[in-house]
């Protein structure tokens, strides 16, 4: 068994991975959304977030790991649904979520990306939660 340490040492590895390789392609219009079910801004006293609904698509692959091109995948969808959602941080937030969230918080209703929150390291990332510079939103 691994210790705490290692795992997010590994962890870290994937998600930095992850996040350096280049975006994926666009989705196909006529295909549909195959991970991303709908996405709607909201605002949270003054700040802003994006709610990312996964598909139960996406929470199965979220939960496996080599899944970054259909990630990547998920990602063109958000920006197909939301273009003006291509701001510094997102994508990595995003990644973050498609990595983690399904690991653990199963079944939460949204990923939620700030467009507010600073661009940090893969390892701030993942030690915050995939929330960094601050808590997250209560909605």
């Amino acid at each position: 068994m691994r210790s705490p340490s290692a795992a997010l040492g590994a962890a870290c590895f994937a998600l930095g991975a992850a996040l350096t390789s280049a975006p994926g392609v666009a989705a196909d219009p006529g295909a549909g959304h195959m991970y991303v079910d709908h996405v709607a801004w909201a605002k949270w006293g003054d700040m802003s977030s994006l709610r990312v609904y996964p598909t139960d698509a996406a929470r199965a692959l979220a939960r496996q790991p080599g899944t970054t091109p259909q990630a990547d995948q998920g990602w063109a969808e958000v920006l197909s649904l939301s273009p003006d959602a291509d701001l510094p941080g997102m994508r990595e937030q995003f990644l973050c979520h498609w990595t983690f969230a399904e690991l653990a918080e199963p079944g939460k209703t949204s990923w939620n990306l700030e467009p507010w929150r600073p661009e940090v390291t893969p390892e701030v990332m993942v030690a915050s939660g995939c929330n960094p510079g601050g808590s997250e939103e209560p909605f």
